[in-house]
């Protein structure tokens, strides 16, 4: 093995492996160092994403929709099923079986495009020489030209609920249960919240979310977070707010919650409980004193707009600097840093970086909100339209939600789109190529979509702006 490289990548997530194999791809010698270890003891690749975050939830999530439709809606659609069952463990090695495939394909990718995996800690030290400790072996100084620090993020542990394993678990240890909890409690309702949430109640749990804010998905759209609250509850998901959770003790198997409301002291009794109140920057071990990368007030590595760390030729990208943990966020920045160490001069627009949460509705939404534009100031004006009137929608008996443009009101150009609804995942990536073209609502409406498609919601969404929607009656017209 060399000990000397052009690229150094620390972590093997979204944001590490796609620098190092962009960077093999532009001629650059490079290595990946990456500490993980998967559920079989062996290492893995492909970070939190692909084995204890988005690839095995969106395996759980897609599951218990599929047992939903086949215990609750088949009939509506005239398809009758005499019995459904859950197999827990099946769906769970199932699970496990996608993310090795995935996990392994890093490996089949990194082999291909000549990048050297190394397997164990790295750590960086001063003008770019970084320690490999391997799982196996003595420690090595590797000497590079340019390092990238993508070490990712963990879940943040809370002190009034300590996890106890199999009984109070974050967000990987709810990937776990090898049966339904009669009733499950989570902490937090964000993106992990709901998600975890919703895949236990589909299979059967009474689910309490507790959630110390007051508003609802506060980052997501007004109207938006509002009708998704309404849905998920009339789904089973009985969402607390204002509710600060003081301690949880395990007691005869189950959890005892003390929590605090504004009618007081309060008790929840559960089986489980799920901490998911967001996660944090894993820089534990990660820099030398001397290495010259600071962090800032909040614990993440602090860097600019191009990813440069205070060190010369040192890097950062992913869910350890500033900005959203998006997996596909922490990709394009790798990507951006690879092809500027190669001389190239690419930019990530962090105007237009999508935010998905995969419950069922989907919710997904890129650029401004109502409530930013209003706090602002900005003259907007905005066009929205139902799932209920998209003859696509009707016909797949998922006709829940709304997509919703805001515009500029003198330039009419796109602010923000939001969408509630089916493949809400998938329409939020054209109004993030609109965006990305600098698109008003006018071209969106100008565009001719495929009938009948769920997209058309979106066209017809861009019409509404100027009151022109075909497909709704528009409250202004001209």
């Amino acid at each position: 093995m060399s000990n000397t490289y052009d690229v150094v990548v620390i972590g093997a997530g979204p944001a590490g492996y796609a620098a190092a194999i962009r960077c093999a791809q532009l001629g650059l010698s490079t290595a990946c160092i990456d500490k993980s270890i998967g559920k079989d003891g062996h290492p893995t690749l492909g970070g939190t994403c692909l084995n204890w975050g988005c690839i095995p939830s969106k395996a759980l999530l897609d599951a218990s929709h599929k047992y939903v439709q086949a215990k609750s809606e088949f009939a509506e659609v005239g398809i009758a099923v005499e019995s459904v069952a859950i197999d827990v463990p099946q769906m769970i090695a199932r699970k496990d079986e996608v993310v090795s495939g995935l996990t392994g394909g890093i490996g089949g990718l990194f082999k291909g495009n000549g990048v050297t995996a190394l397997h164990g800690s790295g750590r960086l030290l001063a003008q770019c020489q970084v320690e490999f400790a391997p799982h196996e072996g003595e420690v090595e100084v590797l000497s590079a030209k340019h390092v990238i620090l993508a070490p990712g993020s963990v879940p943040v542990e809370i002190q009034p609920a300590p996890l106890v394993d199999g009984v109070i678990v974050d967000s990987t240890g709810a990937l776990e249960f090898t049966e339904v909890p009669e009733k499950l409690g989570v902490i937090g309702a964000g993106v992990i919240g709901l998600e975890l949430g919703s895949v236990w109640s589909r299979l059967g749990s009474e689910v309490v979310v507790l959630e110390a804010l007051e508003e609802f998905l506060p980052m997501a759209d007004e109207r938006i977070a509002r009708d998704a609250k309404k849905i998920l509850g009339q789904q089973g998901l009985d969402i607390r707010l204002g509710t600060r959770v003081t301690g949880a003790e395990v007691q005869d198997g189950g959890v005892s919650v003390s929590y605090q409301d504004a009618e007081g002291d309060q008790t929840l009794t559960v089986d489980k409980l799920i901490v998911a109140v967001g996660r944090r920057p894993y820089t534990e071990g990660l820099l030398s004193p001397d290495s010259g990368v600071n962090l800032d007030e909040r614990g993440f590595l602090y860097v600019n707009d191009l990813c440069q760390t205070d060190a010369p030729n040192v890097y950062a990208v992913g869910d350890v600097v500033r900005g959203p943990m998006l997996a596909h966020k922490g990709t394009e920045e790798g990507v951006m840093v690879a092809e500027r160490i190669a001389g190239f001069k690419p930019l990530v627009n962090y105007e237009t970086i999508p935010n998905v949460i995969y419950t069922h509705p989907e919710i997904a939404w890129v650029g401004k909100t109502e409530q930013q534009l209003k706090a602002d100031g900005d003259d907007y004006k905005v066009g929205s339209f139902p799932f209920a009137a998209s003859g696509r929608a009707q016909a797949a008996n998922d006709a829940h939600g709304m997509v919703k443009v805001i515009a500029d009101a003198e330039s009419d150009r796109i602010l923000g789109v939001h969408v509630l609804g089916p493949q809400a995942s998938e329409i939020i990536a054209q109004a993030v190529i609109a965006m990305e073209f600098d698109a008003s609502a006018e071209d969106l409406g100008l565009i001719m979509f495929a009938h009948p498609t769920l997209s058309e919601s979106l066209h017809e969404a861009a019409l509404s702006v100027a009151g022109h929607a075909i497909h709704m009656v528009n409250r202004k017209r001209r």
